[in-house]
């Protein structure tokens, strides 16, 4: 089989070839890190290495195979973790001078499961400081590439993640995402992300960002998602918001479809400003899910903006986190994540505490929102991949930390643990792609995944990759 074939195939396929004995680990993992040295220097999707401990497991893998050992779901299939994970052994930077030379004693829950089930991290993947911003720029690392177009934003935090799925870096890799941070590199990179429920998979140890956090895979297809996710969730005591609950059979029933299913297009929450671009892809595209056989109806939720709530937890929460370093460090910080936590130093524990009363109120009108639909569809952004160097697009009202206004259909279903995903529904008239956000009630994870699928076969997209 020739490299570039390998690069492309999903997981489900490549795990399938090692069952079998038709392909290697270590001939897997060769062409794997062959692809990456070959794409990251002009891409900077990887920032910390770890080819030859990813071989020697890939060694390990193989040996697994050729003995007739019970294998795990993901066996020798090549990923990357997060910068921001916490990876044992391993440098995790956080895209951050302040941790540029930290070295962790100990691995995220997360880390655990995905080396549990079979997965070889090749490095660990490019990050916005500290996860603070949607845009793929770090005062440590630089900027990393959209691979569709080179300059331009790939979206963050999971910035290297997005873009070794799109460059075929290896099928499916691991995102975080506390107000986007899965489905904005994805959508933005044209590949899948999920973020399942809060609690799905465990955070442990977890960020203390108000609960708003998520771990989740992103990936060219929706069945590695899927089998990435059956692998990684799952109770676990010491994240004290872990669902108490084994996962539905991701895998197996990702094919039932979603024939009846009530489902509520939404072009704008009813608030949010979206560029002609991204809406017309996105529009066009409601059409798959009528033909799948779902009925739909275009609404206003009738949420209201909660932009100043929003506003208040998460620049409140950002100052507490990091405005420690601000003194020692702030002269090689973003400016934005500067600007964001003197701003969010003006709140007092009173104005936190209404705003974090707001939230479940606004929890509230969400629940009931899905009690009378089963799914709701959005665009994923309100806009393409523009200039990595800006925190906002040039055409949009300028702001010195406020890129929240351009993603504002993913931070509503952090703050309500809803599951999510990005599904690449197009392209602009530049050639970038555009992704619409499939979102449905508390728990139904699965009832996402399957949507993704239905859409997937409707409107395939993993055809569709960078020019190299």
């Amino acid at each position: 089989m020739t490299d570039s074939r390998l690069h492309y195939l999903p997981a489900t396929e490549l795990a399938a070839r090692i069952r079998d004995k038709s392909l290697s680990p270590v001939e897997l993992m060769q062409s794997t890190i062959a692809r990456a040295e070959a794409l990251n220097p002009r891409l900077n999707a990887i920032c910390t290495e770890t080819f030859d401990a990813a071989l020697d497991q890939a060694r390990g893998a193989e040996a697994m195979v050729m003995r007739g050992d019970t294998l795990p779901p993901l066996h020798g299939i090549p990923t990357t973790v997060k910068d921001l994970a916490l990876t044992k052994g391993v440098r995790t930077m956080a895209g951050s001078h302040v941790f540029a030379e930290r070295v962790p004693d100990i691995d995220h829950a997360h880390v655990e499961r995905m080396r549990s089930a079979g997965m070889i991290s090749i490095g660990k993947t490019t990050v916005s400081e500290f996860g603070w911003s949607g845009v793929s720029n770090s005062p440590l690392t630089g900027i990393t590439h959209n691979p569709w177009r080179h300059g331009m934003n790939a979206g963050a935090s999971s910035a290297g993640a997005a873009v070794c799925a799109a460059a075929g870096i290896g099928p499916v890799h691991q995102g975080s995402d506390g107000a986007g941070s899965i489905r904005m590199p994805a959508a933005f990179c044209g590949v899948y992300g999920i973020k399942p429920s809060h609690g799905r998979v465990p955070y442990y140890p977890m960020p203390q960002n108000g609960l708003i956090s998520h771990v989740g895979p992103i990936s060219r297809t929706v069945g590695d998602a899927a089998l990435m996710l059956q692998a990684i969730a799952g109770p676990d005591d010491r994240d004290m918001t872990s669902i108490d609950a084994a996962p539905e059979d991701y895998v197996a029933r990702l094919d039932e479809g979603i024939a009846g299913l009530k489902v509520a297009y939404s072009p704008d929450l009813g608030y949010l400003k979206v560029d002609d671009e991204v809406a017309a892809p996105v529009r066009e595209s409601i059409q798959a899910f009528e033909q799948a056989g779902c009925i739909v109806e275009e609404v206003d939720p009738g949420w209201g903006d909660p932009a100043q709530m929003e506003n208040c937890l998460f620049a409140s929460t950002i100052a507490m986190m990091y405005g420690g370093f601000e003194k020692e460090w702030g002269s090689k910080m973003d400016p934005g994540l500067v600007a964001i936590i003197e701003y969010g130093r003006q709140f007092s524990a009173e104005a936190y505490s209404r705003a974090a009363g707001e939230r479940l109120v606004y929890y509230d009108k969400v629940r009931a929102f899905f009690e009378r639909y089963d799914l709701l569809i959005t665009p994923s952004l309100s806009v393409a991949a523009f200039p990595a160097e800006r925190l906002i697009p040039e055409h949009w009202e300028q702001h010195e930390w406020d890129w929240l206004r351009w993603a504002g259909f993913s931070y509503p279903f952090n703050l309500t643990w809803l599951p999510a995903a990005t599904c690449p529904c197009g392209f602009t008239g530049n050639k970038l792609p555009v992704g619409l956000q499939i979102v449905a009630g508390r728990h139904q994870d699965l009832r996402v995944l399957q949507a993704s699928r239905a859409f997937e076969q409707a409107q395939p997209w993993a055809q569709h990759r960078p020019v190299e």
